[in-house]
């Protein structure tokens, strides 16, 4: 048991550090973004495409050789405050050996934006995909997926029309604690962002959402994972609970990556 009331702050803040966690995490980062960067030169033909006005609001799509074949669409992590789209394309890779399509969205990161505006932002990047993706060969079912701060924005923004079915990976999904630590500094959630955007005070979406941890991360992150399934499984909603066993933050999703992962074969099972 987490007990929050009686942490200092330093302990707070490690409670959600998975940098800190994972002590290799720097060079399982650096062979992700030389995979991604290897991944999107072989299929250059779709990157970069605006959604939006601002820096960010710009998709890589990857579309499969049938223009109806599945879509993964997946939102990258880092705490809302960090990282970029292109640094996590080749986790589309797994779907993709199997004939699927995949598809980043990027998004403004805090301080530039708020968490309102962050999930306003991948509502909007879902809105161009559903009027312009048929254009670039991509006209599927969409399975929306995303690792940390992503898996948050997936529970999050599953009931947009556009999508058929959730993977959330190693989500945050009550942001309360989130406030009491350094994370905050950049996000400055307001009692009411708190309240609307954590999953877990939410109604539930009745659609199909598989939710995925690994065995060996942060505690917090393990609970909200497993607190989010048992409040979907209490309303007999549809989805797994994937615990990825000896998986820590960094290296649960290779399963998405391989297209013999673990969650490869579970993204496969959700259309």
């Amino acid at each position: 048991m987490i007990e929050w009331g009686t942490m200092s702050r330093a302990e707070r803040d490690a409670a959600y550090n998975n940098t800190g966690a994972v002590k290799n995490s720097a060079t399982l980062n650096a062979a992700r973004a030389a995979e991604s960067a290897a991944f999107r030169a072989a299929h250059p033909e779709h990157l970069d495409l605006r959604y939006g006005p601002k820096e960010r609001n710009t998709w890589d799509l990857f579309p499969a050789a049938d223009p109806n074949a599945p879509c993964l669409v997946f939102i990258h992590g880092g705490y809302w405050q960090r990282n970029s789209k292109d640094q996590f394309a080749n986790l589309v890779a797994g779907p993709y050996a199997h004939g699927w399509a995949g598809a980043l969205p990027g998004y403004t990161l805090a301080p530039d934006a708020t968490l309102t505006e962050i999930a306003a932002e991948i509502n909007a990047a879902l809105d161009w995909l559903a009027e312009h993706g048929p254009a670039h060969g991509i006209n599927g079912k969409v399975v929306l997926s995303g690792w940390s701060a992503g898996g948050h924005l997936t529970a999050l923004c599953l009931g947009h029309k556009r999508v058929s079915a959730g993977l959330a990976i190693s989500g945050v999904y009550e942001l309360g604690p989130i406030r009491d630590t350094e994370l905050n500094i950049n996000l400055q959630l307001t009692d009411d962002e708190i309240a609307t955007l954590s999953p877990l005070r939410l109604p539930n979406i009745h659609k199909p959402m598989a939710i995925t941890y690994g065995t060996a991360e942060l505690p917090p992150l393990v609970l909200d994972s497993r607190h989010l399934h048992g409040k979907r499984a209490e309303a007999h909603l549809p989805g797994a609970l994937i615990p990825v066993p000896g998986g820590d933050h960094f290296t649960i999703i290779h399963e998405l990556r391989d297209a013999d992962g673990v969650l490869t074969r579970q993204a496969l099972l959700l259309v």
